[in-house]
């Protein structure tokens, strides 16, 4: 026992290494989230049940599903002793200094739930024949790949929000799962559904893997599903459980009227094909096309500029905008996209279950298909693909180098979120050590096996450093900062846009190939 307690001394040090680290930015530079999240629990706090998705004395109106409401008014019972002001719902844009020590605090304490699911993540790895030395355990890296995720601390740390809280839920389900804990890892999904609806891109993989995986009990020797061992019970166990977890979330706002407000709040489709910055997928290249083909029109006089839809697109509003030459996309278009774009994934994982780790990888094309396709998606979703990509990475070498392109490209989007002069040597410095750790960690996991890397995908990632030494420190200094503000914008999500576009076709090539193999007994 006390041998195998030393053997993982190296995870508390690595997990209250980067706890303090956390605590190093609770006065950096903190987004309008910060002020969403600090109504969020004034309304919570202040006003009864029946009136939390109705309050509209702010813009930032409560607009998660209700399990995260009541989280918020768990926080606020601790909120009042730091600070009662900030649960005063007509304090807008509150942010007294014991107000900032309390948010910035609950992120890192609820981060304790993330460095629990890591640990039990870290558990589902194999070792290494031979590989004794702790820095070349797969646990070790992936440890750290997840726990100092660049991502994680410049979204949650520095610009405000409750991510890695809600990514415990699902790396601790995804671990579940791993361990042939079914019934604990549906549980911990539908719970983080009613936490975070994003999460809803993922769960055509739960449902496909559970329903195939888990009520179909035995399958023939080629590996075809045996339907007469399939299991209404365990149907219902799995039933049961999204039923009592959605009657208990939604079940007070149903009672109080407030059911149509809740889901026009968490589907809010007038927003907008795009976020006011680009996330890199594929309606990135299409907003950049449409807008290099009013360029050219205009200059060949096939287009009058006066009769152009205004550029707004990277003018940092939310609002819906009509594209100038190409047709315009709606949410239905958007949602065939994504479904057509993942229905090769769920077919694959019900024809070759191939247990957790097969739906781990169905989870990862979901993720990134939801994202490349999906409509009014934010930059930060890249990271629902990452972090459960560093599982994979640590097991092969193909996902390994997959990933450094993924990571490298999705990280370095996220670069406009941080746009104050003070956190720029933060983010690049972060980024810096996260990527560096990186690239050594998993070549040092795969070095028998050859390098992680093609040719092109270095050459595209030093590309990457270009734009980045452009756009941070080129651009601010030229005179196209005032004619062209959006340039650095536009270039960053294409750029990012190609390398996230092409992390997901090798992903879809490696799930393509691995049908053609024949299944493992």
């Amino acid at each position: 026992m006390a041998a195998q307690a030393e053997s993982w001394s190296w995870f508390a040090a690595l997990a209250v290494g980067v706890s303090l680290l956390k605590c190093l930015f609770i006065n950096a530079y903190h987004s309008t989230d910060f002020e969403v999240h600090r109504n969020w629990l004034a309304i919570t706090h202040s006003l009864p049940v029946s009136r939390w998705y109705r309050e509209n004395t702010s813009e930032w109106t409560l607009d998660y599903p209700p399990l995260f409401a009541w989280f918020e008014f768990g926080l606020s019972q601790a909120a009042q002793h730091f600070d009662p002001n900030m649960l005063r719902v007509e304090n807008l844009d509150y942010a007294s200094p014991a107000t900032v020590l309390f948010q910035r605090l609950s992120v890192v304490f609820t981060d304790l739930l993330f460095i629990y699911a890591v640990r039990e993540c870290c558990r589902c790895v194999g070792v290494q024949k031979g590989s004794q030395e702790v820095l070349t355990r797969p646990s070790f890296v992936l440890a750290v790949l997840l726990l100092w995720n660049f991502g994680l601390l410049v979204v949650d740390h520095i610009h405000f929000q409750y991510n890695g809280f809600l990514f415990g839920f699902l790396l601790l389900s995804v671990a579940k799962h791993l361990q042939s804990q079914h019934l604990q890892g549906a549980l911990l999904f539908a719970v983080l559904l009613h936490l975070k609806h994003i999460y809803l891109y993922v769960a055509p993989a739960y449902g496909i893997f559970l329903l195939r995986s888990y009520c179909f009990t035995r399958d023939h020797r080629d590996g075809a599903i045996r339907w007469s061992s399939f299991s209404p019970l365990r149907l219902l166990a799995l039933g049961g459980i999204v039923t009592s977890v959605s009657a208990l979330s939604l079940g007070p706002f149903i009672v109080t009227g407030q059911l149509p407000q809740l889901v026009s709040r968490l589907f809010p489709f007038r927003r907008g094909l795009c976020h006011a910055y680009w996330a890199p997928n594929v309606w990135a290249l299409y907003n950049a096309a449409d807008k290099v083909l009013a360029a050219l029109g205009v200059r060949l006089k096939l287009l009058e500029k006066a009769e152009l839809p205004r550029a707004s697109m990277t003018g940092g509003l939310v609002q819906e905008v009509q594209h100038a030459v190409l047709p315009s996309i709606s949410p239905s278009v958007t949602l065939l996209c994504t479904l057509l774009s993942i229905l090769p994934a769920l077919v694959s994982l019900w024809r070759r279950p191939g247990g957790g780790r097969a739906f781990l990888r169905c989870l990862l094309l979901c993720a990134l298909a939801s994202f490349m396709f999906g409509w009014h998606v934010h930059e930060k979703a890249v990271l629902l693909a990452v972090l459960p990509l560093s599982v994979l990475a640590v097991e092969s070498r193909e996902d390994a180098g997959i990933f450094l392109v993924l990571a490298t490209t999705g990280h370095y989007s996220l670069f406009p979120l941080l746009f104050t002069p003070a956190e720029l040597p933060i983010k690049v410095c972060l980024m810096l050590m996260f990527t560096i750790f990186s690239f050594t960690g998993l070549g040092a996991l795969h070095r028998a096996r050859g390098p992680l890397l093609r040719p092109l995908e270095l050459v595209y990632l030093l590309g990457l450093l270009a734009v980045a030494i452009g756009c941070e420190f080129v651009f601010p200094l030229s005179p196209w900062r005032q004619r062209l503000p959006f340039l650095p914008l536009l270039v960053t999500s294409v750029y990012c846009a190609a390398g996230v576009g092409y992390s997901f076709l090798r992903l879809y090539a490696s799930l393509l190939r691995s049908d053609h193999r024949p299944k493992q007994p």
